[in-house]
């Protein structure tokens, strides 16, 4: 997923704020399902977050046009581990370990075999 910078992306010196790398993260993998129109709500269930590991390399700033790269690690039964990435072309800027629960009615679940497929069509 590739978008620009934006003002209201930025803090006074016009430098992206910690907090927006993580939302580009979160667009970027909704984005994966709707560009193959499909909804990030599958099945009656959804994806959160559990847990996840973020190094700040570099900053972007205010008009830079950033890329996020998205790799599955892990699809395991009921979660699975993303790491995704934050580009200015050739220059690594954030990365991050995520994993994420398959969820219903706010419990954990197995993810059914349709969406385990479109993992692994997606990704590999």
């Amino acid at each position: 997923m590739k978008t620009r910078i934006y003002y209201d992306d930025t803090d006074a010196g016009g430098v992206v704020y910690h907090a927006n790398y993580l939302k580009f993260c979160e667009r970027a993998r909704s984005d994966l399902f709707y560009e193959k129109g499909k909804s990030p709500a599958v099945n009656g269930g959804h994806f959160v977050v559990t847990h996840l590991e973020a190094d700040f390399i570099k900053s972007a700033k205010l008009g830079d046009v950033i890329e996020v790269k998205t790799k599955l690690l892990l699809l395991k039964n009921a979660s699975l581990i993303l790491q995704q990435e934050v580009w200015r072309e050739e220059v690594k800027l954030f990365a991050m370990t995520s994993t994420l629960a398959y969820v219903k009615e706010g419990k954990p679940c197995k993810i059914d075999e349709e969406t385990k497929a479109f993992f692994r069509e997606f990704f590999i």
